[in-house]
């Protein structure tokens, strides 16, 4: 090889390497431009900064049994959140949330108080849910009626059906399989990490699997982001929409039979209002009511910075009935920081 080739393959050589370079800074500026865009990173940011600052302020906020109690809390709400954001990538709501969850611990409670197993009990529940969510599936996808209607009337007649149930009493006697219960709902079995952070971890894996790696999660987002075009590209959406409210009743059917073991008792008060939470948790954490957009990790985050909002104004000595307050403040900003981004993309 001569001095000419060798310095002609030594610029080749230069230049290949230039552009790799170029390209990694490329990708490395276009994933931190992603990163700073997300609304579910400022979510984070903001939840870190907030446990930083109640660590300081107040003696109560870091202890071991305040950041349990934390962790415990905030799963009830995450576990049906990541339900709820399924729903709403697709360009839907579910209002019927909180009555499902009431309706499927009733159904758990009764059922083994009857003196039936756990498993038998649990398998009423869960079936319980999806009959729901079918039901409001059905009538949205195929006979298109407003989610939000459906919903709202599934609102009322779930927890009317709870009361039904069980005759509107607390039942806090659950047969045979009642320390199986407590312990399913209340134990922690791994690590000393509470059970409910478990499934909730487990869950949100399994969901952002779905969304993320499996034709059914393409699918949805792509009802969420143009019913109309999902339709003309092959996408069978009367199906796809009734399995998403069947995955939010499902979640919310977990969430009952979780919390029911951990609580030890159902009445049927419990999760009233929780609707709202839940979707104030996937729409802080990212999730656009338009469709078309939402994570499982947001849910999470969302869900976090709800529960340290609750659990702080308590030990700052703040009014409690502040708490819906902060709760819908967090859901206008999150909704501006939207709106921003968006406006921002379209320029």
């Amino acid at each position: 090889m001569t001095s000419a080739d060798m310095h002609s393959s030594n610029e080749q050589q230069s230049t290949t390497d230039r552009t790799m370079e170029q390209r990694l800074a490329v990708k490395q500026h276009s994933r931190l431009s992603a990163l700073f865009a997300s609304q579910t990173f400022w979510v984070f940011l903001a939840v870190v900064l907030a446990c930083l600052y109640l660590s300081v302020a107040t003696d109560s906020f870091a202890t071991s049994k305040n950041l349990y109690n934390i962790t415990r809390n905030v799963t009830f709400v995450a576990i049906i959140a990541l339900g709820m954001t399924v729903v709403i990538i697709s360009g839907g709501i579910d209002l019927s949330v909180g009555s499902v969850l009431c309706l499927s611990s009733m159904v758990l409670a009764v059922t083994m108080h009857a003196g039936y197993s756990i498993e038998i009990g649990i398998l009423a529940a869960i079936a319980t849910a999806l009959a729901v969510g079918a039901f409001n599936g059905i009538l949205i996808a195929y006979l298109g009626f407003p989610p939000f209607v459906v919903t709202l009337g599934m609102l009322s007649i779930a927890r009317s059906l709870a009361m039904v149930a069980s005759n509107n009493t607390v039942v806090f006697e659950f047969g045979p399989d009642h320390d199986k219960l407590l312990a399913l709902g209340g134990g922690a079995w791994v690590f000393g990490i509470a059970n409910p952070v478990l499934y909730m971890l487990i869950l949100a894996a399994l969901t952002g699997f779905v969304l993320r790696w499996t034709r059914f999660g393409r699918h949805v987002f792509a009802i969420g982001g143009n019913e109309k075009a999902a339709v003309l590209t092959g996408v069978p959406v009367k199906p796809i929409k009734v399995a998403v409210y069947m995955i939010s009743a499902l979640t919310a059917g977990i969430a009952g039979i979780i919390q029911t073991g951990w609580l030890g008792a159902v009445t049927t008060n419990i999760g009233a209002g929780m609707e709202l939470q839940v979707i104030a948790a996937a729409v802080i954490g990212g999730a656009d009511l338009a469709g078309g957009i939402g994570t499982a990790l947001g849910a999470l985050v969302g869900s976090a910075l709800i529960e340290v909002i609750r659990n702080s104004l308590g030990l700052l000595g703040i009014n409690a009935f502040w708490q819906g307050a902060f709760i819908g403040g967090a859901i206008v900003l999150a909704v501006l920081f939207d709106r921003i981004r968006n406006f921002r993309q379209s320029d």
